[in-house]
């Protein structure tokens, strides 16, 4: 439990950190500079803050439903605390084709994300240098290692993150449904259950940005499998789910009500006129 205090502890100073970074930002930087600094900030935020709660769940400091408890609290911190920073590039992205803003700002905003994710992952091993708990004290004595996050053949793998990703951008997409106060809830329960189904499998990323931060340090993997994994994976799976639910949905039921009316017009044309009885 102390492990688990020191890492709460340490986790809430980041957010409050990241949030007094994020007031100050959008109080007194320009509209365009304060949009790059909420996007790092908030990158930070969630990459730090991930890097140690995946240290708790590797070294066995956490029980799975405390573990899953953190999920579901923490996805709720980070979404309240975001300022509507997307901190994925597959959001990023799909901001382009909703025309939120340009390829170049999705590019700097990209190159953001991952150069913050880097940093994010140093911060933690400088961090963990203090020994402010016995897990950081023997994850030192260690070198800092990981163990492999992949539990399944690299396909199989990259399948499962894009999986995730298309019902997490699903639940997005729909969350509007929910009343306001909801939603938040409902995407970090659907968040929840993606780690409790996935975790074991590949960590339950999703995140280009975030995997780059906290998987691709571990050995057992080339790089480039990593990158098919949590990069195509994710931004396939996001993809997919804007591409069927904006555009198969809807043709497949304009082609439905098309046919429903030829059917009844068909109908029409075949019935005997009012009076007159048919043999």
């Amino acid at each position: 439990m102390a492990d688990l205090g020191a890492s709460l502890a340490l986790a809430t100073g980041i957010v409050l950190l990241s949030e007094a970074a994020r007031r100050t930002a959008k109080a007194f930087a320009k509209e365009d500079y304060a949009l790059y600094i909420i996007e790092a900030v908030s990158t930070f935020q969630l990459c730090a803050c991930t890097h140690e709660f995946k240290l708790l769940g590797e070294t066995g400091r956490l029980e799975p439903q405390i573990g899953l408890t953190l999920t579901y609290v923490s996805t709720v911190v980070h979404i309240l605390t975001f300022h509507g920073a997307s901190c994925n590039p597959s959001g990023t992205l799909e901001g382009v084709y909703r025309k939120s803003f340009s390829a170049r700002t999705a590019a700097k905003l990209i190159a953001c994300q991952f150069i913050i994710a880097y940093v994010a992952r140093h911060v933690a091993v400088n961090i963990w240098e203090f020994g402010l708990s016995e897990m950081h004290v023997k994850h030192k004595l260690y070198g800092y290692k990981c163990f492999d996050p992949i539990n399944a053949s690299v396909p199989a793998a990259a399948a499962v993150e894009l999986a995730c990703a298309f019902v997490l951008q699903a639940a997005i997409m729909h969350v509007h449904r929910f009343a306001e106060k909801l939603r938040v809830h409902v995407i970090a329960l659907v968040i929840t259950v993606l780690v409790y189904a996935a975790g074991s499998i590949t960590g339950a990323v999703f995140n280009p940005a975030l995997a780059f931060s906290i998987q691709f340090p571990c050995g057992g993997r080339s790089f480039l499998e990593y990158c098919f994994v949590y990069w195509l994976g994710p931004i396939l799976g996001v993809a997919s789910a804007v591409l069927f639910f904006e555009r198969v949905i809807p043709h497949l039921s304009k082609k439905e009500t098309h046919q429903n009316g030829l059917a009844y017009q068909n109908g029409l044309a075949e019935a005997p006129p009012p009076g007159k009885k048919t043999q």
